[in-house]
């Protein structure tokens, strides 16, 4: 098991198995890290220039968005994060914008499906793991249009 993770391009999701421990899920391979989700998030932020915190403040004054906000991790690679839940909840999933293919709505499951052939299996509503991915789409859009300005 690793001791600590940092957020990169390769990175999938991040699923937390109990309290101090996560699931890294990667383009080509998926391991344990010693560390929980938020943890994660925020470690790598700060990695990155800033802090969880910094990243969810900026959330909130590009697109207003204050509560499960989807966060930029970092910019120029667009590495851009959001939470199936509210991050202060353990079973909080981050999930990465860039690699999602697909999701839908089986029996009372949603499930999302990477562009790696992965797919996980969400304990959210359809509707709210779409608005989730409608707010981080947003929020590329707007450091897309600020990056051509």
């Amino acid at each position: 098991m690793k001791q600590n993770y940092e957020i990169n391009s390769a990175t999938v999701a991040i699923v937390p198995v109990d309290q101090t421990t996560s699931k890294i899920i990667e383009l080509e391979d998926s391991f344990l890290v010693n560390q929980s989700s938020t943890q994660i998030i925020d470690e790598s932020c700060k990695f990155f220039g800033s802090s969880y915190m910094g990243r969810h403040e900026g959330t909130k004054n590009l697109i207003g968005v204050n509560y499960k906000s989807p966060i930029i991790v970092e910019e120029t690679m667009e590495l851009i994060f959001f939470p199936t839940t509210s991050p202060r909840i353990k079973e909080c999933i981050w999930i990465s914008l860039n690699h999602i293919e697909d999701y839908t709505k089986k029996d009372c499951a949603t499930f999302i499906y990477f562009k790696n052939g992965n797919s996980l299996e969400l304990e959210i509503s359809y509707g709210s793991l779409e608005n989730q991915i409608l707010r981080a789409t947003r929020l590329e859009s707007i450091l897309r249009k600020r990056k051509l300005a």
